[in-house]
């Protein structure tokens, strides 16, 4: 919780029993409870939370139960909770998922995300315990990356990002490579919104180039088209993407659509925060991130999951397993993105 969640110990108290704290460090815990020691404008003090299941007796209970409270807490706060991935090690969570597609939750440093900070596929948060497994299609798509957050392993990009120690350069360069990416995967989810069966999955409103051209324009001038580069693996990624697209292979279409837009809309909303908060921005900047025209975000999941549901059930087993490794190469992408941005930074740094 310290090391990787810093950010959920001050959530969890200021849910249960100091609104107001502005640090929080988990120091204890037993069978019916956390305790958070707590700073806040009284001082110094313990809060103590009692677990949500009541008391517990085995140790994997422990993480069950501080999921649960982040959720409450999330709930409690009206902050956007991340999707439930497997464990893995600190803000490389947010990958991609900002690029997981449910991301962690792709938050993950991939959708805080990864793609999915959180987050997951990963963009803006960090994964937690897995769900059981209700044989849906979506929750085959969902657990896709899984095994593979140790590939994060390596770079600090979206770590740094979520700690807010990442300077100004590094956030710019993030909204760059979105830029080459959303140019691709836009031009292919044309056909995602043209037929009926797929378009509720791209309205208008999850439509991203207006706000990144409103983003570039702060971060690098009026100038900004002169000035901006993708990485090699973004324009490999976006390679893939359209060669997807000239398939006219919709399933693998969906599978990038499905790892970069609920990463965005699960842990990005996280990295939209941090960044905010560390850059003072106020829309400009992080206009990428607000999704307000397209509605409840939750409903909106929802959706999305009933029609990959569908999805599945059209096509047969080969196709199904093909479309899912389809999605764990949207997030390796994703990963190595980052790779390159941190390769960059630390070139610039020599």
């Amino acid at each position: 919780m310290n090391g990787d969640h810093p950010e959920d110990n001050l959530l969890i108290v200021r849910a249960f029993g100091a609104p107001d704290a502005t640090a929080s460090k988990m120091v204890g815990l037993d069978a019916h409870g956390g305790t958070w020691h707590v700073t806040d404008p009284s001082g110094e003090r313990e809060v103590r939370v009692a677990w949500p299941s009541g008391a517990i007796s085995e140790r994997p209970e422990i993480r069950r139960e501080v999921v649960a409270l982040y959720h409450a807490a999330c709930e409690k706060l009206g902050v956007p909770a991340r999707e439930e991935h497997a464990p893995s090690a600190g803000a490389h969570g947010a990958h991609a998922h900002g690029a997981h597609g449910d991301a962690a939750a792709h938050g993950d440093a991939h959708g805080a995300a990864h793609p999915h900070g959180g987050g997951d596929a990963h963009g803006g948060g960090h994964p937690h315990a897995k769900p059981e497994d209700d044989g849906t299609f979506s929750f085959a798509i969902r657990s896709a990356t899984w095994g593979d957050h140790g590939d994060s392993e390596g770079t600090t990009v979206m770590e740094d990002i979520m700690r807010m120690r990442a300077p100004i350069e590094v956030y710019t360069d993030l909204v760059v490579q979105h830029y080459f990416m959303y140019e691709a995967l836009e031009a292919a989810a044309e056909q995602l919104a043209a037929d009926p069966r797929y378009a509720a999955l791209h309205p208008a409103a999850l439509v991203r180039e207006q706000q990144l051209a409103e983003d570039l324009e702060l971060l690098l001038g009026e100038k900004w088209r002169e000035k901006v580069q993708a990485v090699p693996a973004t324009k490999a990624y976006a390679d893939r993407i359209r060669e997807v697209a000239a398939e006219g292979w919709l399933p693998g279409i969906i599978a990038h659509h499905y790892t970069r837009y609920l990463g965005d809309l699960s842990g990005g909303q996280m990295i939209a925060k941090r960044v905010k908060k560390q850059h003072g921005f106020d829309r400009a900047g992080v206009a990428f991130y607000d999704f307000t025209e397209l509605g409840s975000i939750a409903e909106f999941k929802q959706t999305y999951r009933s029609i990959l549901d569908e999805l599945g059930e059209s096509l047969d087993a080969s196709e199904r397993e093909r479309m899912v490794d389809e999605v764990r190469a949207a997030y390796r992408f994703n990963t190595e993105v980052f790779l390159d941005m941190q390769n960059d930074r630390q070139s610039l740094a020599v």
